[in-house]
């Protein structure tokens, strides 16, 4: 069984709960499934679960090089020169990155609201970026905007490979067929 879940902001990839963050078993009441991949408690959008532990291992596993895509809202204007810089890879302390697929992108029409929502300067625009890694390193397209000059605000991951998000509500799961 696989299922794609639309994780909230504010849950963690994990069905305990840790400090101010709440788990997956607020949202999904399945026994024997297992989370394949991360997201981080302050991004959102697609993670994957399932019960088969060799597609746990294809999906999570950086050697299989899975693509992750991502939208990315960021504080300031996205320009080609961040986004050349991001296609080659840029270098962070712990290495350089792969090269990526990145390409500024209108907001999102049909987004649904954050809770809590993003902080926002008066005097700060902010745009959208959707970017595509190979990588799964702790926080990188955080870090990667970052190196660029484009802080992340709102993280929200569409695709995983061949699995999207589409048009799965926020804190709603499915299976896959």
């Amino acid at each position: 069984m696989l299922i794609r879940f639309n994780k909230p902001y504010g849950v963690l990839s994990q069905f305990t709960p840790e400090g101010r963050w709440r788990g997956l078993k607020d949202h999904i009441d399945l026994p024997g499934v297992y989370v394949a991949g991360r997201l981080d408690a302050d991004s959102e959008g697609l993670l994957l679960l399932t019960d088969d532990g060799q597609l746990q291992a294809r999906i999570a596993d950086p050697r299989f090089k899975m693509e992750k895509t991502y939208l990315v809202q960021v504080e300031g204007l996205v320009d080609d020169k961040a986004l050349t810089a991001l296609a080659r890879g840029v270098t962070l302390n712990d290495g350089p990155t792969l090269p990526a697929r990145a390409q500024a992108v209108e907001p999102p029409a049909d987004l649904w609201p954050r809770n809590p929502p993003i902080r926002e300067r008066q005097n700060i625009p902010t745009s959208w970026l959707e970017l595509s890694i190979r990588e799964g390193r702790n926080r990188q397209v955080r870090r990667m905007t970052a190196a660029v000059g484009l802080p992340t605000l709102r993280l929200i991951r569409t695709a995983i490979g061949p699995y999207h998000l589409r048009d799965l509500p926020t804190g709603t799961w499915q299976t896959v067929d």
